[in-house]
């Protein structure tokens, strides 16, 4: 038997391979090995119950179907849960294809640990359906128990910036009725005799967080499946998807294949875990996601240990498992092994640990419980996981084929995130979309040129694992992949002081420090794998004074920023807009449709709209700008007939806008053609009270409001070159935005702010286009607008042509709305005292918790903190302006709540007149 300290001790002077050996563990392999006995801290496995029986089944479990609605495969956790909330919507013809036995992929050996709190609002709620499902619907419907233990979590800060974040759980919980409490060290010690505690800040307990046995779990689920009418087939790998191209040329799925027949069906939901990229080079799909391996010991028995809750301690990247009278260890490293080439032959299967890289964690474990360092070690347990470029899983449908879903790459999650996963995922498919804004983990999140690029999956995903355990700060940016995307003003910005921000693949400016440049260098792997990490990095060390809860050392440049736009001018760089062409046939039928205003306006007229989903949710937030047809082709007026139109979402979701537009398209079989010139087009944005003056040295156009009124578009010259000038505001001033053809982004630049170096013209990023537009009360989607928010709730009715008899996707969904009243509405609230908020602060009215806040940031020209969040009456009625207008509020920011004042209209220039050119 080895004790952990052994292992360090021996880890430290032994040769790789040696000190396995010495301390009678496995010798070191890189390679897959099938588990020879049960190594894994759970009672049973489901392998155990295949090798009890007489024989072990050489073909499918059962028949294959001829047909079936929907087939899942893989019989891991998403799987199973996926199968099970299809049976529960109603889905009877649900079949579940595993190529061994359920659980013998990644599921089998996972740690099964369940954490109620994370930095995610959308997390938390999916977090609390799984909770539900295993801890009490499963056992109320079958009469079997899944394996959940609740003994409680508790995180672990060994510094302020920690407890920090755990204050900010501790507040969010409270919006969602989630037990927790900070404790001291001392309360620590109380709680949990065994603990080191002197080097503490404090802690986070939630006493109703637990732990999930998997094979208990998918066993129950797969029963309560089965028993409304689903099939689960088991010893059946799929060898293919068949797809057919419909009479609109659009690709859907017709079947799948297997070893041992074929299935003929239009949905396929790929949950096959690690082996998910293979299952989707089968249908051409694009899985963005990389294996690794994950690992963690199981100790011998530990006097006192029983009843403790788990731990994870970030700082030292670890967590601590309750196992009856013993513990599993494990964590998260900065070098973790990829496994090169997945095995289609893997099932119960693991690798052996590499000691070298496993070390870190023991010391850390020891650290925090002493006894761990005479402790001995049963068994280890080393197996594959998915991680994909940003932490967050893949699902939704695959935009390169109708009827293919996914459900997978949860990162070492799939257990704790796989009810909440599974019950929105069987929504999708049931019902066109998921209940919850699923944005986050929508496969259609990532740009189409990202997901098959070798280099920036890898990066990515080396970084999400490597930071799994960091702190989740507001304006935290990925030091790998990037450099992806650049537009025409880079390298100008760059040397001007840009310091980037990146959103799927395109460095954007965040703000602008001019006393240095920061250009992004080539991934270091944080030093990993023989790399040398990257000295006197003036990015990674701006980037690092961001890791506060507080307000940054660079606030003030931010500052300068917004009261530049408000006093005289700026200048925003927006090339990376997402820029389309609407054209074809029934362009105005699939405008009326897909668009909630009324766009069809005369050519020359932009309009500010939103799209819906058929539930009423709120899809993107864009402008349409009206074309007039034309015979001759440029990138700023494509040739065309009859109708068209000029699209400019944002960047960030711009394949979102693309794919959603794309879908509706075909789902309505829309004659039209949806152009993507993002790439040629640049996007200049000049804001403030002097944008006019500046823009009339540099446009040949009659600026003035009767010339040139808000919400139009001309085609003008600016400095000798065409472009598309459109009078718009995003932060509330005067201003016009350029489009501008890619070639002439950089000599426009020059020229305008040539033109403004006498009037106070400035650079400035996103940063202070967050500041400036919460200020005025325009929303960001995908913050204070989801997919799940409808605009009456938001306060957008006004995007809406309710009025009309026009009917557009979502109308049904909003007027039922409309009718019964709205349960819930975005309101804006301001703090006096000067404290940052970032969102997930608790709302209070009159003494009870009425919701979160979605968005938050510093006024500058209020000075004040602005916060926007949506809040209920805690009777379940209808939230009137009444209501909204009646109560006294306080927000609750890191346990400590801050009075707050509620407005119906923007805190900043609540009449408009700015954007009128009325100053």
């Amino acid at each position: 038997m080895a004790s952990l300290s052994r292992a360090v001790r021996v880890a430290a002077t032994c040769p790789q391979g040696r000190y396995a050996r010495n301390l009678g563990l496995q010798p070191l392999a890189r390679e897959a090995r099938p588990a020879t006995e049960k190594s894994v801290p759970y009672q049973r496995t489901l392998k155990e119950k295949a090798q009890g029986s007489s024989v072990l089944p050489q073909g499918p479990s059962q028949p294959l179907p001829s047909t079936a609605d929907v087939v899942v495969i893989g019989g891991g956790s998403l799987g199973c849960q996926t199968l099970y909330h299809l049976a529960k919507l109603g889905v009877g013809r649900a079949v579940l294809l595993e190529r061994e036995r359920l659980t013998s992929g990644t599921t089998w050996h996972t740690a099964g640990l369940l954490w109620q709190l994370r930095p995610s609002d959308v997390e938390v709620e999916l977090l609390a359906h799984t909770r539900q499902v295993v801890s009490h619907d499963l056992e109320k419907e079958t009469g079997m128990h899944t394996g959940w233990i609740q003994n409680g979590g508790l995180f672990i800060a060994s510094n302020r910036q920690r407890l920090d974040e755990y204050k900010r759980l501790m507040s969010l919980g409270k919006a969602y009725g989630v037990e927790s409490h900070v404790l001291s060290p001392a309360e620590t010690k109380d709680l949990y005799p065994l603990m080191n505690v002197d080097d503490l800040y404090g802690t986070l307990y939630v006493p109703q967080d637990g732990t999930m046995d998997p094979a208990g779990t998918c066993t129950t689920l797969t029963r309560a499946a089965v028993a409304r009418g689903a099939q689960v087939i088991e010893n059946c790998p799929v060898t293919g998807i068949c797809v057919r191209t419909d009479d609109f040329g659009v690709r859907r799925v017709a079947a799948v294949e297997t070893e041992h027949g074929s299935i003929q069906t239009p949905c396929v939901v790929n949950c096959a875990g690690v082996w998910a990229s293979a299952v989707g080079q089968m249908a051409g799909v694009k899985v963005p996601l990389v294996a690794m391996h994950h690992a963690y010991v199981v100790t011998e028995r530990i006097e006192g240990i029983q009843n403790m809750p788990n731990v994870r301690d970030h700082d030292a990247s670890v967590y601590l498992r309750l196992q009856g009278d013993a513990l599993s260890v494990g964590g998260y490293e900065a070098n973790p092994i990829f496994w090169e080439e997945v095995s289609d032959k893997f099932a119960f299967g693991l690798f052996d640990l590499d000691w070298d890289v496993f070390t870190q964690h023991i010391e850390g474990a020891i650290n925090r419980v002493p006894v761990l360092e005479k402790t001995g070690i049963k068994s280890t347990v080393c197996g594959p996981e998915s991680f994909t470029p940003d932490h967050k899983p893949l699902m939704g449908e695959a935009p390169e084929l109708r009827g293919f879903f996914l459900g997978c790459g949860f990162n070492s999650a799939g257990m704790m995130l796989g009810g909440g996963c599974g019950h929105e995922l069987a929504n999708w498919i049931v019902h066109g979309r998921p209940e919850k804004d699923m944005y986050s983990y929508d496969i259609r999140r990532f740009h189409h040129s990202l997901t098959d690029h070798p280099r920036w999956i890898r990066e990515r995903s080396h970084e999400s694992y490597a930071k799994n355990y960091s702190v989740v700060f507001p304006h935290d940016e990925p030091l790998a992949g990037r450099n992806m995307r650049k537009d025409p003003l880079h390298e100008e910005l760059l040397g001007r002081g840009c310091v980037f921000q990146e959103r799927q693949g395109w460095e954007r400016p965040g703000w602008f420090n001019p006393q240095e440049t920061a250009p992004v260098l080539d991934y270091d792997y944080y030093g990993a794998y023989g790399n040398q990490a990257h000295r006197n990095y003036t990015y990674s060390r701006l980037l690092g004074d961001e890791y506060t809860f507080d307000f940054p050392p660079h606030h003030h440049l931010i500052q300068e920023e917004c009261l530049a736009c408000r006093r005289a001018a700026a200048l925003f760089n927006m090339c990376y807009f997402g820029k389309f062409y609407l054209l074809g046939v029934d362009a105005r039928k699939a405008a009326d449709w897909l668009f909630s205003a009324d766009v069809n306006r005369p050519p020359g007229s932009t309009v500010y709209t939103c799209m819906l989903n058929h539930r009423g949710g709120t899809e993107s937030d864009l402008t349409v700008s009206r074309l007039a047809p034309g015979t001759q082709a440029s990138p700023l007026a494509p040739a065309f007939e009859g109708d068209g139109y000029y699209l400019a979402v944002g960047g960030a979701v711009a394949q979102h806008n693309w794919s959603h537009i794309t879908t509706v398209l075909q789902d309505q079989k829309f004659r039209c053609q949806l152009m993507d010139s993002s790439e040629d087009l640049g996007m200049l944005s000049i804001q403030g009270p002097a944008s006019r003056t500046i823009l009339q040295d540099v446009l040949d156009a009659d600026l003035s409001n009767e010339a040139f009124p808000f919400s139009t578009h001309q085609l003008v010259r600016a400095a000798g070159h065409l472009v598309r000038a459109i009078r718009l505001s995003f932060v509330g001033e005067l201003g016009w935005e350029l489009h501008v053809p890619r070639a002439y982004c950089l000599p426009v630049y020059q020229a305008v702010m040539a033109a403004g170096a006498k009037h106070g013209l400035v650079n400035a990023g996103y940063r202070a286009i967050d500041s400036l537009s919460i200020e005025k009360g325009y929303r960001h989607w995908h913050a204070d607008l989801r997919p799940d928010d409808s605009p009456l709730e938001a306060g957008l009715a006004f995007t809406c042509k309710l009025k009309s008899s026009v009917p557009f996707l979502g109308r049904e969904a909003l007027e039922k709305q409309r009718a019964a009243g709205l349960y819930r509405r975005l309101v804006c609230l301001t703090v006096e005292e000067e404290v940052p908020m970032f969102g997930l602060e608790a709302i209070w009215r009159n003494g009870q918790v009425v919701g979160h806040v979605r968005r938050a940031d510093f006024g500058f020209t209020v000075n004040k903190t602005i916060a926007y969040g949506y809040i209920r009456d805690p009777s379940g009625g209808p939230v009137s302006l009444d209501f909204v207008k009646s109560g006294e509020y306080a927000l609750e920011r890191m346990g400590v709540t801050y009075p707050a004042q509620v407005h119906l209209k923007s805190p900043f220039d609540p009449d408009n007149k700015r954007v009128k050119g009325i100053y």
